[in-house]
C-alpha cells in the first residue's frame, strides 16, 4: 500500500487550522491512549480528518460529531463540538450517540450466531416459531428474506396503530407481500425487527439481553446500550432536529431496528471484529463473517445480511447511488445469488443509520484492514456522510487511484 506524503498531511494540517479558527463550535479531541500517543501518524490522519469534518459541521450545522478510524492496526478517536448545546456540554470519547439502523448489523448479527448454535438456520420460514402464522404468506417467508429486505414488500415503518408484538402478529396474519418473495427489496424496520424479534424466541431470551451477552459483552462493548442506564445519562447527547434537541422515542421493535445508543469507540470495536481483530469467541467470529454474505445483487450494491457491499475499490457514485433515497424508499428489482457469494475481504462493506436526531455511518475494507464510524447530533445529508467517510479511507489508502477511476 502507498502511504501518503508527509507533505501531504502538512498541507491538510494548514488548512484544518485555518478551518478551525473560523468555526464556531470548538472541537475536542479525545485523550489518546498511550499506544496511540506514541504513533507519529496520528496527528497526519487527525489533520485529514479536521478538514473534511470541519467544513461539513459547517456547510450541515451540526452540533457535534465523533469520528473513529482504525488503520495500519491502530484506532483513532476524534471528537468535535457539543452533545448538549444548552449546556455548551463538549463531545468527549465517552459521549453517547443513536445510530439508528447501524443497530440492524447487531440484529443480523445476533441471527448468524444463533444459526452457529443451532437454534435456528437462516433458511427456516417464520412459522418455525410462530406456529400462528403457518399458512399465511408471512409464514412462509424466511429469515433470510428478513435479513435482506427481500421479503417481497414489508413496510419502511412498523404501522403507527400497531404498540406491542401481539398486534404486530396480527398485522403479520393479514401482510400480503405486493411482488414474490426474493424478487424486489423493499428497506424495512418492520423486515429486521421481526428478524430479531424471531431470534430471540429461538434463542428462548429477550432480544436486548442477548445482544448484551452474546454480542456487546465478548467484543468489549461497555458502553454501548438499548436503554441508557441512570450511571451513563450524563454521556447521552442532545439530538437535534430544526435546532430543537430530540430523542429516539421507543416503540414496536425500535431495539431490533435502530434502538442502539453508542460511543464511536465502541462502534469502532465491533468495525474491527468485523474485520477480524480481537474477536475470541469463535462462534462469534463465524457469526460476523457470516454476515458479509452476499444474498443478493441490487445494482450497484450486494446485500449481505442487513450490510451492503461494493467491489472494492470503489468510486463515489457507485456508493452515493446505492445509499441513495431511492434505495430506502422504493422497491428495487434485486438477482438473488446462487450460490451466495462468499465473504470477499476486496469490499467495501458499510452501513447507514438516523433518528430524527442523529446520523451515522460506517464502513470498513477487510483486504485494507481499515474502517470508520462517523456519529453526529443531527440527521444531515446522507451524500455528506459518504463522500466524507470515502475522501477519509480513500486518501488513507495511498490516495486510491483505482477509486478516482470508478466515479
Amino acid at each position: 500500500m502507498t502511504k501518503p506524503h508527509l507533505t501531504l498531511f502538512a498541507v491538510l494540517a494548514a488548512t484544518a487550522a485555518i478551518g478551525w479558527m473560523t468555526f464556531s463550535a470548538r472541537s475536542y479531541a479525545a485523550e489518546p491512549n498511550p499506544q496511540v500517543q506514541t504513533n507519529p501518524r496520528r496527528d497526519e490522519i487527525k489533520a485529514l480528518v479536521d478538514k473534511t469534518v470541519v467544513p461539513l459541521m459547517a456547510r450541515q450545522d451540526i452540533p457535534g460529531m465523533a469520528v473513529a478510524i482504525v488503520f495500519d492496526g491502530q484506532s483513532y478517536v476524534f471528537d468535535y463540538g457539543v452533545a448538549d448545546k444548552a449546556a455548551n456540554k463538549p463531545v468527549t470519547d465517552n459521549t453517547l450517540f443513536e445510530i439508528g439502523s447501524v443497530s440492524k448489523t447487531f440484529s443480523a448479527t445476533l441471527a448468524a450466531y444463533a444459526q452457529t448454535t443451532g437454534a435456528l438456520a437462516l433458511t427456516d420460514k417464520t412459522s418455525r416459531f410462530v406456529p400462528e402464522l403457518a399458512g399465511t404468506p408471512f409464514g412462509d417467508v424466511k429469515l433470510l428474506n428478513l435479513a435482506t429486505h427481500t421479503t417481497g414488500g414489508m413496510p419502511l415503518q412498523v404501522p403507527d396503530n400497531i404498540r406491542n408484538t401481539d398486534e404486530i402478529l396480527q398485522y403479520f396474519k393479514t401482510w400480503k407481500p405486493a411482488k414474490p418473495t426474493g424478487t424486489v427489496r423493499t428497506y424495512s424496520n418492520a423486515s429486521i425487527g421481526a428478524l430479531g424479534w424471531l431470534t430471540a424466541r429461538a434463542m428462548h431470551g429477550d432480544f436486548p439481553s442477548l445482544v448484551t451477552d452474546h454480542v456487546f459483552k465478548p467484543l468489549d462493548m461497555t458502553h454501548t446500550f438499548f436503554r441508557v442506564p441512570e450511571n451513563q445519562q450524563a454521556n447521552y447527547a442532545w439530538g437535534y432536529k430544526n435546532g430543537k434537541p430530540v430523542r429516539v422515542n421507543p416503540g414496536v421493535f425500535e431495539p431490533e431496528a435502530y434502538g442502539v445508543k453508542t460511543t464511536a469507540s465502541d462502534l469502532l470495536q465491533f468495525v474491527r471484529a468485523n474485520l477480524g481483530q480481537s474477536v475470541t469467541d469463535q462462534r462469534l467470529r463465524h457469526a460476523i463473517e457470516t454476515t458479509h454474505t452476499g444474498y443478493f445483487f441490487d445494482a450497484p450494491m450486494t446485500q449481505d445480511l442487513i450490510w451492503e457491499q461494493y467491489p472494492y475499490p470503489v468510486g463515489i457514485d457507485a456508493l452515493l447511488q446505492g445509499n441513495s433515497s431511492r434505495m430506502a424508499l422504493e422497491p428495487t428489482s434485486v438477482h438473488e445469488l446462487v450460490p451466495p457469494m462468499a465473504p470477499t475481504p476486496d469490499a467495501w462493506v458499510n452501513k447507514t443509520g438516523s433518528t430524527n436526531g442523529f446520523g451515522a455511518y460506517v464502513a470498513f475494507v477487510p483486504s485494507k484492514q481499515m474502517g470508520i464510524v462517523m456519529l453526529a447530533n443531527k440527521n444531515y445529508a446522507m451524500d455528506e456522510r459518504i463522500r466524507a467517510a470515502h475522501r477519509i479511507l480513500t486518501t488513507l489508502d495511498g490516495g486510491c487511484s483505482a477509486c478516482e477511476s470508478r466515479k
